[in-house]
Parts: C-alpha cells; structure tokens; sequence
C-alpha cells in the first residue's frame, strides 16, 4: 500500500489538556480549541475524548465546524463560534444551539434581531486588530449586551509565545480596562496565555496548539507520527543527480528510497534538501526536492532496507519541521493531507 500512515496518540492529546489544565486554578475552566478539523488531526476523535475527560467549552473558527462538533458530542457541552454570527448562520446557530462570538456591532444587531434570547458570547479586540469590537464599540453596546446575559467575553492575545513581549501586559490591562467588575465569564488565553501565569486566566482558558504536542508548551508529550511507505529503493552513481531540478548530487555512490508523500500531502517544499526521515532513531537526509507525491531520501548507511520512513516523530517533532519550513507548528499540522491514513491509538479511559 502506497499510503502513508498519519497515528495520533489520544492518550497524549488528553495528558496535553490535563497539564494545561493544572496549571490553571480550580476556579479557571479549561476550555478546547477544536477548530480546523483539531488542527488536522480529527476534530470528532479528539472533542469526545476531551468531552470524556471533562472538558465542557469547545471553540471552533465558524459555525459549519461547530455543526460537526455537535454531532460528535451531542447536546450538553458548550459550542462557542469565533465567527461570530455572520449572515446565513442563523438557523444553524439557532438549530444546534452553538454560541457565536460576536465581533462586531453588525453581528449584535443580527443576533439579537434574529434569535432574541438565544445565547452568544461577546469578543473584544485588546490590540490585535483582527476580530471583536474595540474599546468604544464595546462601551455603546455594553448595557445593552450585558443585560442579555452573555455566556462569555474573550479577547485573544498577540504575542503570547514571546513571554517577554510588552504587547501581553498592554493587552491583559486593556482586556481589563474593558471588563473588570463585570459580572460575566472571561476568557483571554490560549495554549502561550496559559503559560504566561495566572494572571492571564481569568475564568475560562482554550488550549489549542500545546493540548497537540506543539510549542510553545515545549512539555508537551508528542502527539503525531508521520509514516511514509517506501515505494522504490535505488542505487545512484557519483555525480548523479536526484529529483526535479538537479538540485542534489551524489558525491559518491549510494542509495536512495522515494517514499509517498509530498507538497499534495502537505509536505513543504521548503523542506528539500533540509529535513531528515527516519528509520526507528536513525536519520536519513531528504536528497532533491520534494515534489507532488514523492520525497526521496539517502539510506545508504542503513543495515536494513526499510519499509516505511517517518518525516514526524520523536526525533523529528512538528516544531523542528516547522524551523526547517520557516513556518511554525500549527501550519506543520494543519496542512497534513486527506490522503493519509489516520490512525488513532489510546482513547476512551
């Protein structure tokens, strides 16, 4: 079978989450940020386990990915809807009783028309210019907003993977500024505000990244590995070269293995030549570029001939790829492709 093997480890993703969450207070809730399908890696799988393990407040970016959320775990737990309440949503929100946050005064008009009593979620923006309302928006609309009873106000924090960042403190007195003495839930942090201390708590907090083995928790137990079949192993001669362009030459005889996966199964391009696979805790440098469906790798120096690479394991988390790609763990996850073959291991406890 030439399709790779994409394993996550839900006993890893639930030990992410419960560490997380005891770095927060008992009268911090902790939260799960579903959205992008859990970042690629199974938004049904990974929201009934969380739901298992306690978690009752899910966070996606629109409502469609709140629908698929509510059918995995049924009615009960929390849906909140970073989209806010955008035109066409309505029945959708009303129907699966999925709370948006609303953004803007645009959406309070829509909701409050639209579905009067039904619940939502205010977001603020503190500085990040990119969704909620600003100081003076939320100042009009408050009273108003507030005597409706929101489930939650949320603001999101730029910089919180840089703790020494002077945005964070301007953003938590900000958040403050906009909310302090109101009697409502307040959320402020993801995975890096969590890490930033209690001081970023407040009362609900939405892991994300970290509860799927990524930084900044550098803690994190490893949630994913990457398995690339291999589909050829040849001999190459000195000064030959590998793959589209000539990008690699042989300096001295060697062999080579083409795996399946490449930039269609989200694999960068800017990994050629630059990353490594690897064969249990032996490394084997990419040679050539990665192309559409294939990467080819050196495996002179193995004893065996192997059946199958990894690109994400262990030795090589989501993190060092991303350094590699100049990009950053999240885009590493959330670009793993449809054509894997998803496995998922530990679970239900």
């Amino acid at each position: 079978m030439a399709t790779a093997s994409l394993r996550i480890d839900l006993d890893a993703v639930r030990a992410n989450w419960r560490a997380l969450d005891a770095m927060t207070t008992s009268a911090t809730e902790s939260g799960a940020v579903v959205k992008a399908d859990s970042y690629g890696l199974g938004g049904a799988q990974v929201a009934r386990l969380l739901a298992r393990a306690g978690c009752r407040k899910f966070f996606v970016a629109v409502a469609e990915e709140g629908a698929a959320i509510r059918q995995a775990l049924g009615e009960g737990p929390e849906i909140f809807v970073f989209s806010g309440h955008m035109a066409g949503d309505t029945e959708m929100i009303g129907d699966l009783g999925l709370i948006p946050m609303l953004n803007s005064v645009e959406q309070v008009t829509r909701h409050l028309e639209a579905l009067p009593g039904a619940p939502f979620g205010v977001q603020l923006d503190t500085g990040m210019n990119r969704l909620g309302m600003e100081a003076a928006e939320w100042q009009a609309v408050a009273p108003m907003l507030l005597g409706a009873n929101p489930k939650l106000i949320m603001s999101h924090l730029a910089c919180s993977d840089e703790p020494d960042h002077p945005m964070n403190a301007q953003q938590l007195a900000a958040f403050r500024a906009m909310t302090d003495g109101i009697a409502v839930p307040r959320s402020l942090s993801a995975t890096g505000g969590i890490l930033l201390g209690p001081d970023y708590h407040f009362d609900v907090t939405r892991p994300g990244i970290g509860m799927y083995g990524g930084a900044p928790f550098t803690k994190a137990a490893p949630v994913v590995t990457l398995s690339l079949p291999v589909i050829q192993i040849r001999d190459v001669a000195a000064g030959e070269t590998v793959g589209y362009g000539n990008t690699w030459t042989a300096e001295q005889e060697c062999r080579i293995a083409t795996v399946a996966a490449g930039y269609a199964d989200g694999v960068t391009r800017h990994l050629s030549n630059a990353a490594m696979l690897y064969h249990g805790a032996t490394h084997c440098p990419m040679r050539g570029r990665v192309s559409m469906d294939l990467i080819t790798a050196d495996v002179t120096h193995l004893t065996e001939v192997p059946k199958s690479l990894d690109l994400i394991c262990p030795h090589q988390g989501i993190d060092v790829l991303a350094d590699i790609a100049g990009t950053i763990g999240y885009e590493i996850l959330t670009s793993l492709g449809p054509r894997y073959s998803r496995h998922y291991t530990g679970g239900p406890a």
